[in-house]
């Protein structure tokens, strides 16, 4: 049976879709001192990298200490997303990984599976980052990890 998704941001996922996702967030940040988050708008814009960019600097998110957040950004009218580093960790991963990362969570999206996607994206990167900016002993959570919502 297919899912009839709302293009009202907030009413994309289902409860329980919005809990796996935090979840897979929470779990991420456990093994890294990484900022991920992931943010829903109605709208798709012409170039979404670039909008991407810009919300992820309207959202602080350049402001962590070791300049390693991460935005998974989708516009639920199209389907359209983002996966958005901040310099520290493009300079580590760089535009093979984002791209094998935006290739996955096509192939989910495509089969209608967009919670499944965006936690798989969340744990790789988590994954990947672990690596790169290991937990500290003092790990301060300087970003939320609910899901936003803009129009």
């Amino acid at each position: 049976m297919k899912v009839v998704r709302s293009n009202e941001p907030f009413l994309f996922f289902s409860k329980k879709e919005k809990e796996m996702i935090v979840s897979a967030i929470d779990a991420a940040e456990l093994n890294c001192s990484a900022e991920i988050r992931v943010h829903l708008e109605r709208k798709a814009w012409p170039d979404i990298v670039a909008h991407a960019e810009r919300k992820f600097e309207r959202m602080g998110m350049t402001k962590t200490e070791y300049r390693n957040g991460v935005l998974i950004f989708l516009g639920v009218q199209t389907h359209r997303f983002a996966v958005v580093g901040d310099q520290g960790i493009h300079e580590k991963v760089g535009q093979e990984f984002w791209n094998a990362v935006a290739e996955k969570m096509a192939a989910h999206f495509k089969c209608d599976e967009f919670a499944e996607g965006i936690c798989e994206t969340v744990q790789l990167v988590g994954e990947k980052l672990a690596a790169h900016f290991p937990p500290r002993k003092v790990d301060v959570n300087e970003l939320p990890d609910e899901i936003s919502f803009s129009a």
